[in-house]
């Protein structure tokens, strides 16, 4: 099976994950010019001319290709404008997240834009499988920001009992040894995202760095509270305040189905406006999303350092 890097026609098989707040336009550009794909979240820019903008800076800036996140479930109210608009610039490839991708697929394979879906388990690869998907992006349990349930080799296990699809690993990479590891037991990639959280081309602010410096990986906590979905998050004084266990409407939604769309909407909106204060403010209201590889950052540098440590000899 091909790898990563031979589908996208890059130097290395990685994928610099799209990050809700962060990802914009320099780090893309910095990921694609060090030798791997740099993605972003189409939610990332609030209009639709500020996200056709940033596509075509970053096509100005590199001749690489690069991906967009694309939130496909009816929490996203622009989802087709944004679908629309991604098919009109043809971007070389979608990453869907949090719903069924089989409207986006459909439209993407006539334009030969690649779809690479994000999933949890074997059960939503395989119904991904069927719907056509390039690709399957294996959220584990050490993802950063919203993760999975299950450890990243079982997964790619579970995944490939099941799918012939090709495999990316997302989750728990922060050195070259454990691209290794996953590419050995049959991904052909992977998605990394905390480890280029502390690079300067990230948009976070110097709080927030600081921290991804200070802190370590037993400091990773598990959050339902934020967006009703699992987020890894820094156990900062803030977080530790609010406790990780599900809230009334949490428990709400799971007891009724059918409230359970609309409650898990106010949730993820609320969650992400708490998250986008403390991103980019000093404020005692801290929620700074990580994973675990938090602990292999020690300063913060230019991404292209973080890269070339990262990909050194990868066999």
């Amino acid at each position: 099976m091909k790898s990563l890097a031979d589908i996208l026609n890059i130097d290395h098989p990685i994928i610099v994950a799209p990050m809700f707040l962060i990802s914009k336009v320099e780090m893309v550009v910095a990921a694609c010019e060090a030798g791997a794909s740099g993605a972003f979240p189409a939610l990332n820019y609030r209009s639709l001319d500020e996200l056709r903008q940033a596509i075509r800076d970053i096509r100005s800036r590199t001749s690489k290709p690069f991906g967009v996140n694309l939130i496909v479930n009816k929490s996203n109210i622009k989802y087709k404008a944004q679908l629309e608009l991604l098919l009109e610039e043809k971007i070389d490839y979608i990453i869907t997240s949090l719903g069924s991708p089989q409207e986006t697929i459909k439209s993407c394979k006539p334009m030969g834009i690649k779809v690479f879906c994000d999933v949890i388990d074997a059960v939503y690869a395989k119904k991904v499988e069927k719907m056509g998907a390039d690709a399957i992006i294996a959220v584990n349990n050490k993802a950063g920001g919203h993760c999975g349930k299950i450890d990243p080799l079982k997964l790619i296990k579970n995944i490939q009992a099941e799918c012939q699809i090709p495999i990316i690993s997302a989750g728990g990479i922060g050195r070259k040894s454990q691209i290794d590891e996953v590419m050995k037991h049959g991904a052909i990639g992977v998605s990394v995202g905390t480890i280029f959280l502390a690079s300067e081309e990230s948009t976070i602010s110097k709080d927030y760095k600081d921290a991804l410096v200070k802190y370590g990986e037993k400091d990773i906590v598990l959050t339902t509270k934020m967006s009703g979905s699992h987020l890894t998050v820094i156990n900062t004084p803030y977080v530790q305040s609010l406790g990780t266990k599900a809230s009334f409407l949490e428990r709400l939604m799971h007891k009724n189905k059918w409230l359970k769309k609309y409650i898990k909407m106010v949730i993820s909106l609320r969650g992400m406006r708490a998250i986008e204060k403390s991103t980019f403010k000093s404020t005692y209201e801290t929620v700074w999303c990580a994973g675990p590889s938090i602990e292999f950052i020690k300063s913060v540098r230019p991404l292209k350092e973080i890269m070339k440590d990262l990909t050194s000899d990868i066999s």
